[in-house]
């Protein structure tokens, strides 16, 4: 094993171990670095789907980063996982432009005996801050808040659509730059404190 695959491996470990922990704590934000990626996939973008993606999970671009011919080749060379043409054929989705958002009914939503089947939505936005929400569920104490922008206005009432469908739904992963905030399907989003 050189230096390089050795250094890369590490790092899609680190990944790894960086979102788990952000699952496990929701609203919690993760740094997550990565090497060299095109534009504009997100150093931690990069970083989920090299540590996440393989030949057995389709990845799916919303028009903003497809529109980039190089992102969809460097996710197939670093990771063999094809790009689906179709969201609702992806294991995971990045999407590129959060204020355009898709309707999670889109993507997979998993079944009640094989939820794991579903979605994981992986939303670039430009930074951590803006107006809040508020999240309460599993892995909080009490309730966290979270600012994020830019996201749809209807972003909190599709996440409660989201978790009525529990345990299908999607999960949802913000990413900002080399940061990471996980919000799985079985908490509670609301607008504001």
């Amino acid at each position: 094993m050189t230096a390089l695959s050795s250094n890369a491996a590490f790092a899609s470990q680190a990944a790894f171990r960086a979102i788990m922990e952000a699952f496990a704590r929701p609203g919690d934000i993760r740094r997550i670095s990565a090497e060299a990626a095109p534009a504009p996939l997100a150093p931690a973008t990069a970083a989920l789907v090299q540590s996440l993606a393989d030949y057995d999970t389709p990845v799916w671009l919303d028009p903003a980063l497809a529109a980039t011919p190089d992102i969809a080749d460097w996710i197939r060379f670093r990771t063999g996982a094809p790009i689906a043409s179709e969201a609702g054929h992806a294991a995971f989705a990045l999407i590129g432009d959060a204020a355009a958002l898709p309707d999670f009914a889109l993507f997979a939503q998993g079944s009640d005996e094989y939820p794991d089947r579903s979605t994981t939505l992986i939303v670039q936005v430009v930074r951590f801050s803006g107006p809040a929400f508020t999240l309460e569920g599993p892995g909080i104490k009490t309730m966290r808040q979270i600012a994020a922008e830019p996201l749809p206005a209807d972003f909190a009432e599709r996440c409660a659509l989201n978790r009525e469908l529990f345990p299908r739904g999607v999960d949802i992963v913000l990413v900002a730059g080399d940061q990471a905030v996980a919000l799985p399907r079985s908490i509670r989003v609301s607008r504001g404190p």
